[in-house]
């Protein structure tokens, strides 16, 4: 549907600027080529007005999805995000590479990721060593320096009068390099085998060893390949789950899942490790000059000559114009040669890039031996009634900012979120001593009578049990959607006015729990409600603020998107992923099922033997999935249903987050203690001093420096979370 379009990108196709990239609200994309740019411009103009989406900092408009490739990286605000570190080095190189024109939807235009690590063989390994990381100011080409010399002195000989001189004639990323990176896994072993005769490559090339791919990119002088981002999120892609036969090597050792550097135990391992190095402040200090060869000053020129960075002629963007070639067959030889020979991504800037800010200037205090004291701020409400929901939206460009709390009566509260130092003394604080006071209370709190009353007073069916999952907060804080009453709907409600916006039917038994997916900017989301009736429903939050059906122009009674089923018992618990299209959900008696939000079951997470009956669940963008079961159990799966971690502790947990980028775990229960966890080990982090109450309900501010708490006593309480911190004192020897 039009309404469910979220971006539109221009796009090449064969260096021709003639196709169209078109990205929906379930994050899934279709790439589009059509027959000349006058097609595409019309094409743009009859979609809707949404330009390449609401995450660049972009204006919505149309020219803007006609913008050249430049023009969005001049007008964007993601460099500048990324100098602050408000984004991480993963998440800026797929934005490059996005705008670049780099996709999933072409081989040949496959997203280009660097190889950052030259370690691939120590047992262990020092993330603090310089000598562990490559050098991201030269090309793979130039690394080595033999081959540097081989390369230059081509380039300095060259006598072919039919096509201009070049360092490399292999490009560092094409659809065969991609394929055979990822030749394990489908749909790719077939995209493989169609474009080879129905055959798998010499066992001798085929990708089979990290250290022996990183070996290869050093000494063979047609080898000069980068990697792809799969390498920092794909445990799979290193396993042959499928049992292909891809042969037996000259040293007769069978090819069949690939060797890992000794430093890592598994594959994911290996992709967590690599991900770290990626991130890692060596990493941070130089990448701008990996940037400049890629997509910079030194991808063409005088100055790629200099570099040792320059390529076929046919890779590069404007080389041929296929539109002349009025000659089929010549036409067909010479689309051939460009897939071939690979294509170098749309130059977006002809200056340097400027450096990443450094961790040190930044964040001072993580460096010093000084700690920031744990608790900010402690705040009681006047209902001491236990707080068992806190949704922290704290976007600076939301129009209020705030720490959105409901009690277990059902009473909530807007509790303005400020970002300025200084706040002593104001109304509603419960610690004078505290000097950074980011909440400041919503006088409207205690006021319960007359038209501003904050108590949904409507019937609940008493047998539930009010707890987090019971509500949803929209991104902008102006709606909490609750469910649990007994006509079996699940409600919406003005934080503004208290006042009931609508009600939503669609089960057969009462709503027991409620979901939402991480919103987009203008607000539209996923929302699931799972019920007694073991089934699950996806709905689509507008940002026009209602759930909406089929039909986006009637709110009235609106029909789920997709009834999700298999459950035996009651749906106690469940998160949506829209990053990955995922539904995951444990019922009262177990077990834990994943669906995809079109409604197709896809696996059970079977968890340990004593780990039967799931309570709470959190997902992170990239697949792994914390579920807490009863009696203090935990188990980490990655979401194809590997079981990878479990855990067993002493509290009745009530709350468990996951930080945004997944590595790290925060629990809370009826012990009063907040305790922080590696999520891929299970290992301790970090320990707060204990509250004097149980935790109910847990969030993080955008920042992920802020840690809110729900407390069984009425209060919340807000603490100081540095995960950089704890990478920097735990996680840097493996």
């Amino acid at each position: 549907m039009f309404s469910e379009i979220r971006a539109v990108f221009s796009r090449r196709y064969l260096l021709q600027n003639t196709a169209l990239e078109v990205f929906m609200a379930n994050r899934t994309s279709v790439m589009f080529n059509f027959p000349d740019q006058a097609t595409v411009k019309k094409v743009v103009y009859s979609l809707p007005r949404v330009g390449v989406g609401t995450s660049y900092g972009l204006p919505q408009a149309r020219r803007i999805s006609l913008a050249t490739p430049r023009q969005l990286y001049k007008s964007s605000n993601m460099t500048q995000r990324w100098q602050r570190r408000e984004i991480s080095n993963f998440e800026y190189l797929m934005f490059l590479n996005t705008i670049a024109g780099r996709t999933y939807n072409d081989l040949n235009q496959y997203p280009v990721f660097p190889w950052v690590l030259t370690n691939y063989e120590s047992e262990e390994l020092d993330l603090t060593l310089p000598g562990n990381f490559r050098d991201l100011s030269k090309p793979i080409g130039a690394l080595n320096p033999k081959r540097a010399v081989f390369y230059a002195e081509r380039y300095e000989t060259w006598e072919d009068d039919q096509s201009p001189p070049y360092h490399y004639n292999t490009h560092y990323s094409t659809a065969t390099s991609t394929l055979s990176w990822l030749v394990r896994i489908e749909p790719f072993t077939t995209f493989f085998l169609n474009a080879n005769d129905g055959k798998f490559d010499h066992p001798d090339r085929t990708f089979s060893s990290v250290a022996r791919s990183w070996r290869t990119s050093q000494r063979d002088t047609s080898d000069v390949k980068e990697l792809i981002p799969e390498f920092y999120y794909l445990p799979e892609m290193f396993v042959n789950s499928n049992g292909y036969n891809l042969g037996v090597r000259e040293d007769e050792v069978v090819v069949n899942d690939v060797d890992l550097p000794p430093w890592a135990k598994k594959p994911e391992d290996f992709v967590r490790i690599n991900r770290m190095a990626l991130e890692s402040e060596f990493v941070s200090c130089q990448l701008h000059q990996w940037i400049d060869l890629i997509f910079g000053y030194k991808q063409r020129g005088p100055e790629a000559v200099r570099a040792l960075n320059v390529f076929h002629y046919l890779t590069y963007e404007g080389s041929v114009n296929l539109d002349s070639i009025t000659d089929p067959v010549l036409r067909e030889a010479m689309e051939a040669q460009i897939q071939n020979f690979g294509q170098t991504p749309s130059q977006l800037l002809i200056e340097p890039h400027p450096p990443r800010s450094s961790a040190m200037h930044l964040s001072p205090l993580m460096f010093k031996d000084q700690m920031q004291q744990d608790v900010i701020m402690v705040l009681k409400f006047p209902s001491n009634s236990p707080v068992t929901h806190v949704a922290a939206n704290t976007l600076p460009h939301l129009t209020i900012p705030a720490v959105v709390t409901v009690t277990c009566s059902r009473l909530f509260a807007v509790n303005r979120w400020h970002n300025t130092v200084g706040l002593r003394g104001a109304p509603g604080y419960s610690l004078d001593q505290a000097h950074h006071l980011p909440i400041e209370m919503d006088p409207l709190i205690a006021n319960n009578s007359g038209v501003n009353k904050r108590q949904i007073t409507d019937l609940v069916d008493q047998s539930i049990q009010i707890n987090a999952h019971c509500f949803v907060v929209t991104a902008d804080n102006r709606y909490i959607l609750i469910c649990g009453f007994w006509d079996k709907s699940f409600r919406v409600y003005s934080t503004e006015t208290g006042k009931l916006t609508q009600i939503v039917f669609g089960h057969w038994d009462v709503v027991t729990c409620l979901a939402r997916s991480e919103s987009y900017i203008g607000g539209d989301c996923y929302i699931v409600s799972g019920s007694r009736d073991a089934t699950l429903l996806l709905w689509y939050w507008s940002g026009r603020h209602h759930i909406i059906g089929d039909n986006p122009n009637s709110s009235d009674y609106p029909a789920p998107r997709a009834v999700l089923t298999g459950h035996d018992h009651e749906v106690v618990c469940v998160s949506v992923c829209a990053e990955l299209g995922l539904v995951i959900s444990g019922a009262k008696e177990g077990p834990c099922l994943v669906h995809t939000i079109t409604g197709d079951l896809l696996r059970a997470l079977e968890g340990p033997e004593n780990c039967l009956f799931p309570r709470l669940i959190s997902v992170s963008s990239e697949g792994h999935c914390i579920i807490y079961y009863e009696r203090g159990r935990f188990s980490n799966f990655s979401i194809n249903g590997k079981l990878l971690a479990q855990m067993e502790i002493n509290d009745s947990t009530r709350a468990i987050l996951l930080s945004s980028d997944g590595q790290n775990l925060v629990t809370g229960g009826d012990n009063g203690v907040v305790e922080v966890w590696q999520a891929c080990d299970f290992k301790q982090l970090y320990i707060y001093p204990g509250c004097d109450a149980g935790i109910r309900a847990m969030d993080l501010s955008h920042d992920q420096r802020t840690l809110i708490t729900g407390m069984a006593s009425g209060s919340i309480v807000a603490f100081n979370i540095d995960f950089n911190r704890w990478h920097y004192e735990h996680q840097n020897r493996y």
